[in-house]
Order: structure tokens, then sequence, then C-alpha cells
């Protein structure tokens, strides 16, 4: 199992490293890919394509602020599940640039999470899916939390 990053540009590394961290707390490898849907569409259809052909279970976050053309593009073509997490750095920047990861056309299911430690988690819970231990250790997180409250 995996999860593998797709950036729209080299400046949302430092996000995506928000999410990682989570993911190592899991033991999940994850592999970072820069690749912008409007740059570089040529290099995203080869990334999707190499995706498809990896039959392990696994999941794509997509990273990109501004007009987030790459989530939309890589739901529509992957089998894996697609989670978009826009590293907007204020509320302004998520009232502009929210609806390109939002609003998608039909038959493109993307799910959008704007806090990058729950984004992290929602890929971590799919994973789950297939894995027992995985499963049992975002009981014991869940468990954790609970005990704090």
């Amino acid at each position: 199992m995996k999860v593998t990053f797709l950036l729209g540009s080299k400046s949302d590394e430092e996000f995506a490293g928000k999410i990682k961290a989570i993911l190592d707390e899991f033991d999940i490898p994850s592999e970072v890919v820069v690749a912008s849907a409007h740059k570089v569409p040529e290099k995203v259809v080869e990334e999707i394509e190499k995706l498809n052909a990896d039959p392990q279970p696994q999941v794509v976050i997509t990273v990109v602020g501004m007009s987030n053309g790459l989530g939309g593009v890589v739901a529509g073509g992957c089998i894996h599940p697609v989670v978009n997490c826009p590293p907007a750095q204020s509320l302004e920047e998520y009232q502009v640039d929210l609806n390109s990861s939002l609003r998608m056309p039909s038959e493109v299911p993307v799910m959008t999470v704007l806090h990058p430690k729950n984004a992290a988690l929602a890929a971590v819970k799919i994973l789950g899916e297939a894995d027992a231990d995985l499963k049992e250790k975002v009981k014991e997180r869940i468990a954790n939390v609970k005990a704090k409250y």
C-alpha cells in the first residue's frame, strides 16, 4: 500500500510534508510527483497510467494551489481514490481558490479535505479498509483522542 502525492508545483512540497508526517506515523510509504495539469498535462497522463498499472491499494493526494485542474484530471482517469488538499496560506486564498477543488463534473469523484492532518487520516482510513493491522491503528488513534475528552 502507498500514498502518491501529485503536486502542482515544487512550492507545494512543504505543505505536502505536513500530510506525509502523519502517514509516517502509520508507516505508510509515499512518493511525491510534481506534475502540473496546466503546464505538463502529458506527464500527468503518464503518472495516471503508472498508478492504474500498480495493483497495490493506494490513495492519491493532490496538493495544488490556485486553479486546481490536477485533482479533477487525476480523478477522471485514476482507478484509486483521490483526495484534494489545497495549500492555501490564508482565508482569502481559500475563498478565491477553493471552488476549483470542490466543484467537479459528474463522474469525477474527488474528495476535498482542507486540513493536512485530516487529508492524511482520510487516506489512512481508506487504506485501512484492506489492512486489518492498519485498521487497528486507526481504532487506537480514535480511542486516544477520545480519552483526552
